[in-house]
């Protein structure tokens, strides 16, 4: 693993991408020719380069990998401090405010990524959005809802981990109609103490009943992070979404 890791690395960021207020995205091209993509957005605090060694164990040589690394802002919910963020956390409380703006610049970034990987050569059907924790619910978010701007187009999947579905209130009236039978695949430890098990929960059950195709994972004992066993699940999920051409 540990070779591996250390050869995600060695790449150099891509710089061609889409324009974002952060470093470009870690990419992980793949061994042979990219047929499929993973786009795959880190939480609170961290980095592209922080879910590198867990993309190594889930890795497939046709698929390419895309890290994207979050600007840096102050973190209202951490007092303000300064750390890499994809929009503004009030409180975890469900009845809090959330940062619409912040949301929808990030949903915006998102889809100019894909955007780019069809341009590349890859069709968005061949293409799955994922993150964890902030990054999982921005993966919701910029799938599922419709923009001002720009939407989604029709994906392969969608990868949410330990997160929620952000802006709830507005999944009826602002849901993005090319991936209403996008497949979901959820995750969450019934030990999170950082975004609550029950806000996963709360998620699937708001999803399921719009009628979202939603496989729910519970990975018992786990906190606010990953096991081998929710890595195992979306291989498998990913084997399911993008198998080789």
């Amino acid at each position: 693993l540990l070779s591996i890791f250390h050869s995600f690395f060695l790449l150099k960021p891509q710089n061609k991408m889409a324009t974002h207020p952060a470093s470009p995205p870690i990419v992980v091209p793949a061994e042979g020719k990219a047929t499929a993509a993973v786009i795959f957005l880190h939480g609170l605090g961290d980095s592209g380069r922080g879910w590198a060694p867990c993309m190594s164990m889930i890795r497939e040589p046709h698929i390419k990998y895309i890290l994207p690394n979050a600007p840096t802002d102050s973190v209202t919910l951490n007092g303000g401090h300064r750390s890499p963020s994809w929009y503004d956390i009030i409180a975890l409380d469900a009845s809090a405010p959330e940062d619409g703006p912040g949301l929808k610049r990030t949903a915006a970034y998102v889809h100019q990524l894909i955007e780019a990987e069809v341009k590349a050569g890859i069709p968005a059907d061949r293409i799955v959005v994922g993150g964890f924790s902030q990054g999982g619910a921005i993966a919701l978010y910029s799938s599922l809802m419709a923009g001002e701007s720009s939407s989604a187009p029709k994906l392969a999947g969608i990868v949410a981990l330990s997160c929620y579905l952000p802006l709830r209130d507005e999944l009826e009236k602002a849901r993005n109609a090319n991936n209403v039978d996008t497949p979901i695949f959820q995750a969450h430890g019934d030990q999170d103490q950082v975004v609550a098990y029950k806000w996963g929960t709360m998620s699937r059950e708001l999803l399921t009943k719009h009628n979202y195709k939603v496989q729910f994972s519970t990975v018992k004992g786990m906190g606010h992070g990953a096991e081998d066993s929710e890595l195992r699940d979306i291989k498998a999920f990913l084997a399911s979404r993008l198998p080789p051409l």
